[in-house]
């Protein structure tokens, strides 16, 4: 009911009130685009970089992992740093 209301009141309206109400309508549909647009690249970026975080940390685990086992072998702290990429402390730490 209300919607037919509003439709007979914009029927009835002059034909310069009818421009500026038909711009403002643009206007608004324009702005929802914009805004639906922008959120939509700001979630795929979140998702690239969330994805690239994800990557990097499954690298540092992986380093980790096979830390512990040139450790177990009983290599040298400075060479598994060499190779793993982690520092003398990280593979140290991971020696206690």
């Amino acid at each position: 009911m209300k919607k037919a209301m509003d439709t007979l009141e914009f029927l009835s309206q002059d034909r310069e009130a009818r421009r500026l109400y038909e711009e403002r309508q643009k206007y608004l549909h324009n702005e929802a685009s914009m805004i639906e647009w922008a959120t939509e690249k700001g979630i795929e970026k979140g998702i690239a970089k969330g994805m690239e975080k994800g990557l990097v940390e499954g690298e540092k685990r992986k380093a980790i992992e096979i830390a512990k086992n040139m450790l177990s072998f009983g290599i040298e702290v400075s060479v598994i740093a060499k190779t793993s990429g982690l520092t003398d402390s990280e593979v140290e730490a991971l020696r206690d």
